[in-house]
């Protein structure tokens, strides 16, 4: 079995010794959804979390990290980042904004720090799995540490 290439979230994981693993998939790049990778893994879709990164009226971009299947509550996600109004960024920013592309963004490691929120339903499991900032490779590892490391907080914030 060949060696996986670490990525940044691996490497910072690392640092902060956090305890993951690397779990490679089948990237089909006609769909890139969570449940096409929860189906990969053989894993259920709630286990699976995807990262959003969005723009607020008032306090400029932030990250939301929620399971794969779910839909984000904007008006929620507003208040609890303190906007007025949210929005999702538009793909062609993720890049420059994030160091990531659409389907392999990690809410680890990205190029800035921006305010972060899991959706506290991750809480429910000993782990999860985030994109370990390339598409074809997730990160497993309790959601705790996963909060820790990206600097985040839980709230609820899907429909």
């Amino acid at each position: 079995m060949k060696k996986l290439e670490k990525t940044n979230a691996a490497r910072i994981l690392d640092r902060l010794k956090i305890k993951y693993e690397l779990i490679p998939y089948e990237v089909d790049e006609t769909d890139l959804s969570a449940v096409h990778v929860a189906a990969q893994l053989g894993e259920p879709v709630e286990r699976v979390f995807k990262t959003l990164v969005l723009l607020g009226d008032k306090t400029g971009h932030f990250v939301c990290v929620i399971p794969g299947e779910k839909e984000l509550d904007l008006k929620k996600t507003a208040k609890i980042s303190g906007n007025k109004s949210c929005a999702m960024v538009h793909v062609k920013e993720l890049l420059d904004l994030t160091g990531y592309i659409r389907g392999g963004c990690s809410p680890v490691g990205m190029k800035k720090s921006f305010p972060t929120f899991f959706d506290s339903s991750c809480l429910e499991f000993d782990y999860i799995y985030i994109s370990a900032g390339k598409r074809g490779l997730q990160i497993k590892a309790a959601p705790e540490n996963l909060i820790k490391a990206a600097n985040a907080k839980t709230e609820i914030i899907v429909e």
